[in-house]
């Protein structure tokens, strides 16, 4: 259910049938017609552009548009007035009985509320975290983490047939590092005395159990080989451990992918060739590679360019700036080849959309990888990047000190066990992805309504306070959300209760747009409005006794109160679930 779809298929007809009469032009496009809420709540409950966008089609006035369509909906049941405002805005007041009628309907559509086709089952590919398996979860990767994961949700929610998936960056010298490093702690499980962690390895303690688990199962054998032989095997060894690490991490935030594409994959060979073979033949055949010098960049110099021919890809020809590097001079790949070989295969894998969630750290990188999918799949493929800015945590107003050099940071999984999922994830989410966000252990704790988790989790604790004081007084009752569908709503006539109304019946909109935005923290957003929505009302009933929910000795008003609160809280349930967040009962 959707209230303005349904008003947008009245309009529609009646725009057809002025159209039928002769008052439009037939065949009018109205593909950019929108029905939305007005801005201000007292020009009605729609508002419509319709007249604005079919002007110049129609070749009418769009005035003249807006008093043909105003005064044809308003015969419609569903509408009772229209109004034309400014330069052709058409204002519509609904039908009472309309916005009533969208209680039961959420009562009747009970999880899958919000839920919509817009997808139509449309492959796309989400991939996020995709930190380097050199070290467990911090702080600095739990953002991107539950942006991504919430952002494949809503997608879900919206109809897409959606992939969350993991790149592992498991070639280059990161994970000679992490292997030597683990190497060391092999020789220290041996009884070796290894004394300071050398400058360049990695110093964290979560490498001592996997140099045990190298002791336990090599004995001291490795130490009798030479590094080419060890190091693929503790290589090995260390990225299955890492990998292990990050996905118990993410478990604890409820985050989990379809798949893990590893980066060393690229170069493997099959009977076709490698992955970063077939990029380079393809980019090849199309014309779209060149040896030749770029210039040196302004500013600071990036890793992949060198003053000396490599191979080159036309990136320019596709929107960016210079051209970029696929080779260095000594013949090896850069990183930006694997990533095309990695999209490419992403492509081939039948998605044309794709989402990559990346770090701020990344920013400079985006023109150039949306040049290679525009270049790989003819123009048919589309990548949208999210860059996700950094957290800065706080306890008790002043900053937490952290240091990735001596190993020291906040750990994605201490952030969990000190505050709980729930709130990790509702927070990371009430800025927008691209704006920075402090995170103060202390604010997210406190119970008051500055704090938005608090906020939205109490209304739905007290409409479940509500709901079971409701059950000891009318024990006698069916008070399911089935039973409730059925209940006389006509008493439901306040002001507030009518805006509480309209506001869950924005919630099928909002996943729609939010959806085709891309932009999950507008959920959040809208749930802090819904909650502000429902607490207002809560409060009228303490200083008018006629509002408050339950009634003993009125029991349809009392059922039709219940009706609307318990649609409240399955619109805050449907929420927060795409947002990760398991709504409570009751609050401790």
């Amino acid at each position: 259910m959707n209230l303005f779809s349904d008003i947008k298929t009245v309009l529609t007809a009646t725009i057809e049938g002025l159209a039928t009469s002769g008052v439009l032009p037939a065949d009018l496009d109205l593909a950019n017609v929108t029905v939305e809420p007005p801005r201000d709540a007292s020009h009605g409950d729609i508002a419509t552009n319709a007249a604005l966008v079919l002007a110049k089609q129609a070749k009418m006035k769009p005035r003249d548009i807006a008093d043909a369509i105003a005064a044809a909906i308003v015969t419609d049941a569903a509408v009772t007035k229209a109004d034309v405002a400014g330069p052709g805005f058409i204002n519509l007041t609904l039908d009472l009985d309309v916005v009533r009628a969208q209680v039961p309907g959420v009562l009747t559509a009970g999880d899958t509320f919000g839920s919509t086709d817009v997808g139509q089952g449309r492959p796309v590919n989400v991939e996020y975290v995709s930190a380097n398996p050199t070290g467990p979860m911090h702080v600095g990767h739990c953002r991107g983490s539950v942006f991504g994961d919430a952002l494949a949700n809503l997608l879900d929610k919206a109809g897409f047939a959606v992939t969350r998936e993991y790149y592992i960056n498991d070639a280059g010298g990161q994970i000679d590092v992490l292997a030597k490093s683990a190497f060391l702690r092999y020789r220290e499980a041996l009884g070796e005395d290894i004394g300071e962690i050398p400058e360049g390895l990695y110093p964290g303690d979560y490498l001592v159990p996997v140099g045990k688990a190298l002791a336990t199962q090599h004995g001291d054998a490795l130490t009798k080989m030479d590094e080419a032989e060890w190091l693929p095997i503790v290589k090995d060894a260390s990225i299955d451990a890492m990998m292990d690490m990050i996905r118990t991490d993410l478990g604890v935030l409820n985050i989990h992918h379809d798949v893990f594409f590893s980066e060393r994959d690229l170069g493997r060979a099959d009977e076709q060739g490698s992955k970063l073979a077939e990029a380079f033949d393809l980019l090849e055949s199309r014309g779209l590679l060149y040896t030749g010098v770029l210039e040196p960049p302004k500013g600071k110099t990036p890793d992949d360019w060198e003053p000396r021919p490599q191979l080159l890809f036309k990136a320019t020809q596709f929107g960016d700036d210079v051209d970029r590097a696929m080779k260095k001079s000594d013949g090896t790949h850069t990183y930006f080849a694997a990533d095309i070989a990695y999209h490419l295969d992403k492509y081939r894998r039948g998605f044309a959309d794709m989402i990559d969630v990346w770090g701020a750290d990344h920013a400079g990188y985006i023109k150039r990888m949306q040049a290679a999918v525009k270049a790989l799949s003819d123009g048919e493929g589309a990548l949208d990047v999210k860059i996700c800015q950094m957290v800065k945590l706080f306890r008790d107003g002043e900053p937490v000190k952290m240091s990735k050099r001596s190993g020291e940071f906040v750990t994605l999984r201490d952030v969990v066990d000190e505050v709980g999922r729930d709130v990790v994830r509702f927070i990371m989410l009430t800025r927008k992805n691209d704006a920075p966000l402090d995170f103060d252990f202390a604010a997210v704790m406190e119970q008051s309504k500055d704090n938005p988790v608090f906020y939205v989790q109490y209304a739905h604790a007290r409409i479940c306070s509500v709901m079971r004081m409701a059950g000891d007084d009318f024990a006698d009752s069916d008070l399911s959300d089935a039973a409730l569908a059925k209940a006389d709503l006509s008493v439901l006539g306040d002001e507030t209760e009518l805006a509480l109304i309209k506001q869950v019946a924005a919630f099928p909109r909002l996943v729609e747009q939010a959806a085709h935005a891309h932009e999950p923290h507008r959920v959040a957003f809208y749930l802090q409005e819904l909650a502000a929505g429902f607490h207002a009302l809560w409060n009228k009933g303490k200083d008018d006794a006629r509002l408050r929910f339950i009634h003993t000795d009125q029991r349809g008003v009392t059922m039709a109160r219940l009706a609307l609160i318990r649609a409240v809280a399955v619109t805050l349930s449907a929420g927060l679930g795409i947002l990760g967040v398991t709504p409570v009962r009751e609050m401790r």
